[in-house]
């Protein structure tokens, strides 16, 4: 079975398991597709939910604040005036975007898909992973992910 539909075949079963009173044939079904960052985000994270472990998502991008208001003028026309901006994140720069927990084992899990590179702030801060003892995985791909899961934790 393809890695992806083993994922789908996970959620599937969680959803038949944590709703006993619904008819198994009316559980939505919207199989997850990994092409996309974001998406590969939320399977990698979905399969390690699914598998035992605990992960979540990890934001470095700050905070908006909106500073625009809106009033009316004498025509009666609606106009905007003011700005956004953002107030820096209090995280560390080159965070990685999964952070998860694994048999015991801390894992921090950047996702790259297409032309997307590491940055040298997001490789100081895999070196201070691993001399911590933790693990670094650079995934770009769920199939390259579930081969690494398989290989490393073959009993789960």
């Amino acid at each position: 079975m393809k890695p992806l539909s083993t994922l789908n075949a996970m959620i599937h079963a969680d959803m038949v398991r944590r709703y006993p009173e619904i008819p198994e044939r009316l559980l939505p079904n919207k199989p997850i597709k990994a092409t996309k960052a974001n998406d590969l985000t939320k399977a990698v994270i979905k399969f390690i939910q699914l598998s035992g472990g605990q992960a979540e998502r990890i934001s470095v991008t700050g905070r908006r604040v909106d500073l625009r208001r809106t009033f009316t003028d004498v025509l009666g026309n609606q106009r905007q005036i003011g700005s956004v901006r953002w107030i820096k994140s209090s995280m560390q720069k080159g965070s990685a975007d999964i952070s998860a927990t694994i048999a015991g084992q801390s894992v921090k899990i950047e996702i790259k898909v297409g032309r997307d590179r590491i940055r040298p702030e997001q490789e100081i801060y895999k070196q201070q992973v691993e001399k911590a003892g933790g693990i670094y995985l650079l995934i770009h791909t769920f199939d390259e992910f579930y081969q690494w899961y398989t290989s490393k934790y073959p009993e789960k």
